[in-house]
């Protein structure tokens, strides 16, 4: 992979063609600007191979009519839309970066004293950024990184489509069997969810008998769950003030959103089989698994997102990279909290923040810094953010020495060095 810097870059000079884009879903919006300030005028060009083709010879028309040495692209940080194009432009002789939508929106105000947004007005704003240096390299996984964060988006997407799922299947059992969940509080669990494939309904249960339903409860959860349990949903069946009318279509859509479920769940089954393949592909994967507390859907997600740990060069630019980077507003004699950024990215930042909630647990590797963060008086929420930028650090360093995880490393290089006794 390439090596990146996360930092602000000075790169242009006379020789550099700068080149923007502003991308949309089907058609962008193109520019190009000399060191003399002439330019090509913003133009179209489809999402497409053959608009991306057209784009580039744009593109080195321009700089070999003023005998350029470089070309710079750059463009908003963007979604989905942007990846096809920077995929097609990281094969070619040119420098991608890209500018934080914040910026545009400010410095647009500045060309003719007006907030007027059109897309042949948004590119040459980024260009001005750029020129102006305020602009960020991209950062592109490649090979089993790249395999990494698609794996994680897609289960991200399966996790979100799942909840609401849950949320589905709770509006349908209030109208049909609203006491279910007082008795049975998690709808998780795999003997609520058998139950409610199987005897969706109150009469269900009211036909199955109460000595059958404790023999079923005390089979699908293995005795966990008490026969006190039986009786009180089968109590509840008999009082039940669900709807009588219209119950079995209700019932017929509470199946199938249990059979989605199911699908789901085995669909993260297979993601999570997929990140562990994935990981043996990744030389210092085995360095942030030496951590207890950060497991392989955590590694996995954090190389996805990051790309390629050994690509920064200093542990400022992974924090900004994950918009774990520290400001505050002062002004004369106020003085500001001091909060992380949130430029960065989000997904990064949410693996890190729940990677803290594991290992500040008692016994956890992060509990004591946890503690006298909390005695210092520091909020909990602010507290684990902490530890979520300590552990980016120590994955840094872990990975930049080639060393695995040890938690009184302090207290052993100490007694390494001590000197021995005659």
């Amino acid at each position: 992979m390439k090596k990146i810097e996360t930092k602000k870059l000075k790169f242009v000079n006379d020789k550099t063609l700068i080149a923007t884009v502003d991308i949309g879903k089907g058609l962008n919006m193109g520019y190009a600007r000399c060191p003399d300030h002439s330019e090509v005028k913003p133009f179209e060009f489809a999402n497409n191979r053959a608009g991306f083709d057209k784009f580039w010879d744009c593109l080195e028309k321009a700089r070999d009519a003023k005998s350029l040495d470089s070309i710079v692209v750059g463009f908003e940080s963007t979604g989905a839309y942007g990846e096809p194009l920077q995929h097609f432009l990281k094969n070619k002789p040119v420098r991608l970066v890209q500018v934080n939508p914040m910026h545009t929106k400010r410095v647009k105000e500045l060309q003719g004293n007006s907030p007027n947004k059109t897309d042949r007005k948004d590119p040459k704003i980024i260009a001005d950024i750029i020129e102006l240096g305020h602009s960020l390299t991209v950062v592109i996984p490649e090979g089993a990184a790249a395999e990494l964060r698609r794996l994680t988006f897609a289960r991200e997407r399966a996790n979100k489509r799942c909840t609401a799922l849950y949320n589905q299947l709770q509006d349908l059992i209030f109208i049909s069997f609203p006491e279910f969940s007082q008795v049975i509080k998690d709808v998780k669990t795999k003997t609520a969810r058998y139950l409610l494939q199987t005897y969706p309904d109150p009469q269900d249960i009211i036909a199955l008998g109460l000595e059958s339903l404790e023999t079923v409860i005390k089979r699908v959860s293995r005795g966990k769950m008490k026969p006190a349990k039986a009786k009180g949903l089968f109590e509840a069946a008999r009082t039940s003030a669900g709807i009588t009318e219209g119950r079995f279509s209700v019932a017929l859509e509470i199946q199938a959103i249990l059979d989605a479920i199911t699908s789901s769940d085995d669909f993260v089954s297979q993601l999570e089989e997929e990140m562990s393949r994935h990981l043996g592909d990744i030389p210092y994967s085995h360095l942030l698994l030496s951590m207890k507390g950060i497991g392989r859907v955590t590694v996995a997600g954090l190389i996805g997102e990051v790309g390629d740990f050994n690509s920064f060069d200093t542990q400022r630019e992974l924090l900004k990279h994950a918009g774990f980077d520290l400001f505050e507003i002062s002004s004369g004699k106020l003085r500001g909290s001091r909060r992380i950024s949130k430029r960065g990215r989000p997904l990064l930042r949410k693996l890190l923040f729940f990677a803290a909630l594991n290992t500040v647990r008692k016994g956890g590797v992060m509990h004591g810094h946890y503690q006298r963060h909390l005695k210092k008086g520091m909020k909990k929420i602010k507290a684990l953010v902490a530890i979520a930028r300590k552990l980016l650090g120590i994955i840094f360093a872990l990975v930049r020495t080639k060393q695995e995880y040890q938690e009184d490393y302090q207290k052993i290089q100490a007694a390494a060095t001590m000197p021995m006794a005659a």
